[in-house]
């Protein structure tokens, strides 16, 4: 198998990817991408707990996990990759070579317009997404596998509650 999902979601670890998404997909292993988480033992620990005791979580910085993710790809055991913002999913865009990217949860912060009941984003953003796709990614928003994935302007052109 491979990384059968590259995941933002600011939540890192939680019920819904543990079981929304790897119960369908199978996944055994997780390779958790967050500068402070990776260099936190307590709080690996934490998400460690969040997952059922077959399936492996993998801690790194955006830095030390691109150069690891051929590896991960080639994993006979399929895997989600996941990070909690945009930034350092760029930086496993640009130098890890990771062409798809699931935006699975980026909630409510002062400053954010909501687009779907699970996607908050700000003008920059929203950029920020739109310059994966430059760098050659596709884009979508989907918050469970039953979802219908939503292409990148789509999910921009989206506005909840307006």
């Amino acid at each position: 198998m491979t990384l059968v999902l590259n995941r933002i979601d600011d939540r890192l670890i939680h019920g819904q990817v543990v079981v929304g998404w790897g119960q369908p997909l199978d996944v055994k292993f997780i390779v958790l991408v967050d500068d402070g988480v990776a260099s936190s033992d307590w709080e690996q620990e934490l998400y460690r707990m969040g997952v059922p005791p077959e399936m492996e979580v993998r801690f790194h910085s955006a830095a030390d996990a691109a150069p690891l993710l051929d590896a991960y790809r080639a994993e006979r055991r399929p895997g989600i990759l996941l990070s909690g913002d945009i930034a350092t999913m760029r930086t496993l865009v640009e130098k890890g070579g990771v062409r798809e990217v699931n935006v699975g949860g980026i909630h409510h912060r002062a400053g954010r317009t909501q687009h779907l009941r699970y996607v908050f984003l700000t003008t920059q953003e929203g950029d920020a997404l739109r310059e994966l796709t430059a760098l050659g990614a596709v884009v979508t928003a989907q918050d469970v596998p039953a979802a219908r994935p939503m292409p990148l302007e789509e999910l921009l052109a989206a506005r909840e509650g307006a």
